[in-house]
């Protein structure tokens, strides 16, 4: 109930903007929005290289670009202090708790008024609610920027929100116990080889899941490995130093994992269409260094927490004992049950960019899950609707960020634009990255590889770097207290980071451009 409550919240808070909005909403002279990047009429000054020019050139033509990237700033900064407002929300809590038993009052009656404020404060603590915050004061600036139906046609008709909606059903169908019984037999076997003990689940999962994501998409991968990932390991409550390695290493790992194939990851999806980026493009430039840099990440961690791991494996008692008692708990699915569940996935996997039809399977898939609820889970769509607001969130305002990235990218060699797409991805999502990539004229296939290299790379860095980060979050955020830090989560993260940066750049191997391998064959075949 006080879930409901808080989200009420919210829900009231967009209803009063719509109302406000429409009673403002004016019809004005249709334009371009945002403005496009050839309008700012600076391409020279971007030959030139004179970026800080460029960037003062675009906020003097249109001051709303300084206003929407401020909102953005302030966006990320607050989700730093997520935890602070949900801490003061808990102290409130409390002292009305206290109050009201002082006067008498039962628990029933504490659970059921808590005090106003502290119901907004947890609104405003929560990390997947955020940027739908922020998206307030966005459609606010906008609105007396331009009006309402600037803001209007922007939300419906320029937003692609289909990553949102297919992060939300892959979820709920990852999370389902036959595909979790399915992964936990096919990660079982590997972890049979270190007896099942917590550090060869560890190793398992880690190295198992993101690859996964080359295949069922990063967000299922995630969805599973987190889950697993909290049944075999953070239910034995390791270290805040091992607590913090695991999801920053799971996060890096789910980020890279995706570069086998060119059509599950979505920043590599951004890119393959427009640069030609095939297959075995992917595997021959991608995929192994992703599968490299993961076993080296990986192992390092596993050694520096050697001494915890053994330690886990002692409270746990045996290894084996543990993984039999888990499955005589949990009765086998029926494998014609698991079957249709795959083909379930496949069927959202293979449209994913198409919503009526991923979403009509995902309907179908609730009258099956009904029809044969004795072999299923309770379906929870609370996590996966948290996780698709949060990114719902994140691409609105990532839409209106174009002005000053493009041009940033664009000005750097190889090095440096693997670094910067690496940064800016901790700001934004990879996928935002590399989309704005392939507005820049005349990359080389260098600085393509560059900017995709850094864009997954950096995907570990922060929650909002890669879209099923959320995911793992919302999974896992009740084993660390107060929620995850996002400090902690950087800090995590970047030995991987480093690791997998040094993978895709130092690695000696010539890329070979398929656009212009396709036009010299057309050239011989004439």
């Amino acid at each position: 109930m006080k879930h409901f409550r808080k989200y009420c919240f919210g829900l009231l808070i967009f209803s009063g903007l719509a109302v406000m909005a429409f009673a403002g909403g004016g019809a004005a002279e249709t334009l371009p929005f945002p403005t496009p990047l050839d309008a700012y009429g600076d391409a020279d000054l971007i030959k030139r290289g004179e970026i800080m020019a460029v960037l003062s050139n675009r906020v003097g033509h249109s001051p709303f670009n300084l206003f929407v990237s401020l909102i953005f700033l302030f966006a990320i900064i607050h989700t730093f202090f997520a935890g602070k407002f949900t801490g003061i929300a808990e102290k409130m809590e409390h002292m009305h708790a206290d109050q009201m038993r002082a006067e008498g009052k039962s628990e029933e009656d504490i659970e059921h008024n808590p005090p106003v404020l502290s119901e907004m404060l947890h609104f405003f603590g929560e990390v997947e609610a955020i940027f739908g915050i922020w998206v307030l004061a966005l459609a606010a600036v906008t609105i007396s920027f331009f009006d309402w139906n600037t803001f209007k046609n922007y939300i419906a008709y320029t937003v692609n929100y289909t990553e949102p909606m297919f992060v939300v059903v892959i979820m709920a169908l990852a999370s389902t116990r036959p595909i979790m019984q399915l992964a936990k037999r096919i990660m079982g076997i590997f972890a049979s080889l270190g007896k099942h003990s917590p550090g060869a689940w560890w190793l398992s999962i880690l190295t198992l899941a993101p690859l996964l994501g080359s295949f069922i998409t990063e967000p299922a991968a995630m969805t599973i490995g987190a889950m697993l990932l909290a049944e075999q390991f953070y239910r034995l409550k390791p270290s805040s130093k091992l607590a913090y390695a695991t999801i920053g290493i799971l996060f890096v790992n789910v980020s890279v994992g995706g570069t086998i194939t060119h059509f599950a990851a979505p920043p590599v999806l951004m890119v393959a269409a427009p640069w030609g980026w095939t297959l075995s493009f992917m595997a021959i430039n991608f995929g192994w260094k992703a599968l490299l840099g993961i076993v080296i990440s990986n192992i390092l961690y596993f050694m520096i927490f050697k001494n915890e791991f053994a330690q886990l494996a002692t409270l746990s008692g045996s290894g084996v004992t543990a993984e039999k008692n888990v499955e005589q708990a949990e009765d086998p699915v029926p494998i014609w049950i698991t079957f249709v569940h795959i083909l379930f996935m496949g069927w959202t996997v293979l449209n994913a960019h198409y919503p009526p039809i991923f979403i009509g399977g995902f309907l179908f898939f609730l009258g099956f899950a009904l029809a044969t609820k004795a072999h299923q889970s309770h379906v929870s769509l609370k996590s996966p609707l948290l996780v698709g607001f949060f990114l719902a969130g994140l691409v609105t305002h990532g839409g209106m960020q174009a002005w000053w990235i493009a041009p940033v990218l664009g000005s750097l060699g190889d090095i440096p634009l693997m670094l910067t797409a690496a940064v800016l991805t901790a700001f934004n999502d990879n996928a935002a990255i590399t989309f704005l990539s392939t507005l820049v004229p005349e990359f080389s296939i260098s600085a393509k590889y560059a900017v995709v290299a850094g864009a997954v790379t950096g995907g570990g860095l922060t929650v909002i770097a890669n879209a099923p980060n959320p995911a793992g979050q919302s999974i896992l955020s009740k084993f660390f207290p107060g929620g995850v830090s996002p400090a902690k989560l950087l800090l995590g993260a970047l030995i991987p980071t480093i690791i997998l940066g040094l993978v895709f750049m130092a690695v000696p191997q010539e890329v070979h451009d398929p656009q212009k391998l396709e036009n010299n064959t057309a050239v011989v075949s004439e």
